[in-house]
């Protein structure tokens, strides 16, 4: 009998491996999502949610009087099955009006421009081809239009193509956030389609460093009332929301009003994903892999949850695949420049709400971390000169990670393993 467990943790598009000692393993904290059965198809599931839609009509009615629409979609980052989601959409509305003009729109936030490689492995080459696609920028102002203030103050500027159309409607996928609470819903509208000048003051730092911009939170959460009022404020009028599994396959999903099918969804996630924090003084963690795993600014998701189990001082492993490199200048800038990642929350915790700075919110949650723990980026597909410059030690295996941290912690630390940070709520 064996006195090793193997660990396999997601990375990119594969898995990553490593053997740990049964007497320091403490746990391993998974969703429930991985073992949830369903006999339905993945299609068979999207339609069923479609055919009965929670709070709202059916979409078949809300398109049948329409000259135009747009379809609100996340962008390469989220590992929404569009494959799957959007024919049936597509489908279903032309087949209660075909001739109405459907406009998909990508919705990046903040992040970078989703490339045509990306479009296709999101979609597929026939919609590609076929459809009008047209991406989200944020920092573009012609293509931008202010139409209130949030409640948090800052300006709501949001993409004029959504705001023009007859009916706006979005898809995407739930699960819980590290400090919108859970994804999904209204977050296709803020970030998704707004100003930077928009998101960075609902990502102001008085907000990230509330106690209810948490993972899993929604009421109190300054960050979710920004979010739900600029839904409102677009006329978010119908979502279409999945939750997946491990791999990445709908187990569930959810249609109708923007608010109350989204309320739950978060409500089934949130059954699913809560397990209680078993301390460590070494936790391992992930973003679940490809696509969430690609920089190091979306790896932060996955450190808070190995940040609410360990024990202060002990060691974070984050298993991040990191290919596409830090994930944004300002991000990695403030990082490096930074005497120690105290000094710059300290100066974080200054900025005023509507002088947020780029990727603020990121570099304050990153810098929250590294202030208690050590973090260990595994990844052989970035500089681990440019991990270092960010205040986090490097390994380019699993295995090798853990030698580090058990020379660090002693041979007897205990370990709490999280296979996917994304996919967990981690409870007190």
């Amino acid at each position: 009998m064996t006195d090793t467990v193997e660990l396999k943790i997601p990375y990119h598009k594969s898995f990553i491996k490593a053997k740990i000692s049964k007497k320091n393993l403490a746990a391993v904290l998974e969703s429930k999502a991985g073992i949830y059965k369903t006999q339905l198809s993945e299609s068979s599931i999207v339609e069923k949610a479609l055919d009965k839609p929670i709070g709202s009509r059916k979409l078949e009615k809300m398109v049948c009087d329409k000259q135009d629409m747009v379809i609100v979609t996340s962008d390469h980052t989220r590992p929404v099955p569009s494959k799957v989601t959007m024919p049936i959409l597509l489908k279903r509305i032309r087949r209660a009006n075909p001739n109405i003009k459907i406009t998909i729109l990508v919705a990046t936030g903040f992040h970078r421009a989703t490339s045509k490689e990306e479009l296709i492995d999101r979609f597929g080459g026939e919609i590609v081809k076929n459809e009008k696609i047209i991406i989200h920028d944020c920092r573009e102002d012609n293509n931008l239009v202010k139409v209130g203030v949030l409640p948090s103050g800052g300006d709501l500027i949001l993409n004029k193509i959504a705001l023009e159309t007859e009916l706006l409607i979005a898809e995407g996928f739930i699960e819980s956030h590290f400090f919108a609470g859970f994804s999904g819903g209204r977050k296709s509208i803020l970030p998704g389609i707004a100003s930077e000048k928009t998101i960075m003051a609902n990502h102001c730092s008085e907000f990230i460093a509330s106690e209810y911009a948490r993972t899993g939170i929604l009421n109190n959460n300054p960050i979710h009332e920004d979010m739900l009022y600029a839904a409102k404020k677009a006329k978010l009028s119908f979502i279409l929301n999945v939750v997946i599994d491990s791999n990445k396959k709908i187990i569930n999903a959810f249609a109708g009003d923007s608010e109350k099918a989204h309320e739950a969804g978060c409500n089934f996630v949130s059954e699913l994903s809560s397990v209680n924090k078993v301390e460590a003084e070494i936790v391992i963690s992930s973003n679940g892999g490809y696509p969430l795993d690609q920089n190091i600014y979306q790896a932060v998701k996955g450190m808070t949850a190995a940040e609410a189990t360990c024990k202060e001082g002990g060691i974070i492993i984050m298993v991040s695949a990191c290919n596409d490199g830090h994930g944004g200048q300002s991000f990695y800038d403030n990082l490096s420049n930074a005497e120690s990642p105290r000094h710059l929350l300290d100066r974080v915790l200054k900025i005023p709400r509507n002088e947020t700075e780029p990727d603020q919110w990121e570099f304050q949650i990153l810098a929250r971390i590294l202030n208690k723990f050590i973090v260990i980026l595994v990844t052989d597909m970035y500089d681990p000169q440019m991990i270092k410059n960010m205040h986090m030690d490097h390994a380019f295996t699993l295995q090798e990670a853990l030698q580090k941290a058990f020379k660090i912690k002693g041979e007897d630390a205990k370990v709490t393993v999280i296979p996917d940070g994304v996919a967990v709520i981690v409870k007190e």
